[in-house]
């Protein structure tokens, strides 16, 4: 039997990248799956590519209106969520003194607003003993610069899971940040190559940076699983250091 066979996810940002990747991973898994995207286009050619199993519902996770029609469009199948993967994010390169409000705002409405809402908006609909799964970064533990901004707001995502899977105890929600590096997908890759290059680079000297990781090459650790780890136990809150190499003199690090 596929692993979430008979399985309800839901995915925002699900129309490129690791969003993009993990819904096709479900779907192939057994689970139905549920997809936002901020651009029309964009989702519906997403929903063609997974094929079965698959909704796509049109959204901004920084609008919580947006997030009330993605709930209702799950509610009125009368289902319920075994998992949700709060993915959608936003990054951008400014350096300190370039920072602007609008900078600001963009980032933190995505990558931290966007997410709590996400999560605390599934809650009626999660099923007691469900998985919430955040899209981190290593950008949240590393100080990168002209990227400190960006990782300031998965900071604050890797502090959500420390305190949810307290809270949420009573009904076996366990929460997991998974921290990817560097990830070969639009967040980043539509910003000038040298941009993104240099302050990746200068993150983590003397060793030598070693490119993009791809979306689909993450592992697939315990939170994907329908078999819960019981929370509170060492793995339950969960983080996955994707793409993140121990440094040595012959070793790449990654962000």
């Amino acid at each position: 039997m596929s692993k979430l066979q008979g399985k309800v996810a839901v995915i925002t940002g699900g129309t490129t990248g690791i969003g993009f990747a993990a819904a096709d991973l479900f779907v192939k898994e057994g689970a139905h799956v549920f997809i936002t995207g901020r651009r029309q286009k964009e989702l519906d050619e997403a929903v063609r590519a997974i094929g079965n199993n698959v909704t796509g519902v049109q959204g901004d996770v920084a609008k919580l209106s947006d997030l009330d029609r993605l709930y209702d469009t799950v509610k009125a199948t009368g289902r319920r969520i075994d998992v949700v993967f709060a993915n959608a994010g936003f990054g951008e390169f400014l350096a300190l003194g370039k920072i602007t409000e609008e900078h600001y705002d963009k980032l933190f409405d995505t990558n931290v607003k966007g997410t709590l809402f996400t999560v605390q908006k599934a809650l009626p609909l999660l099923n007691d003993g469900a998985s919430i799964i955040l899209t981190g970064s290593v950008a949240s533990i590393k100080g990168t610069p002209a990227f400190w901004v960006y990782g300031a707001t998965k900071a604050a995502i890797r502090n959500f899971v420390r305190a949810w899977t307290v809270e949420l105890k009573d009904r076996r929600i366990r929460s997991n940040v998974l921290s990817p590096g560097p990830t070969d997908t639009p967040i980043l890759t539509g910003q000038p190559a040298e941009a993104i290059a240099r302050p990746l680079r200068e993150s983590c000297p003397p060793f030598q940076w070693d490119g993009w990781g791809k979306p689909g090459k993450s592992p697939r650790p315990r939170c994907f699983s329908p078999q819960m780890t019981p929370v509170l136990s060492p793995a339950s809150n969960y983080s996955s250091m994707v793409a993140e190499h121990k440094s040595s003199s012959r070793t790449p690090c990654r962000l």
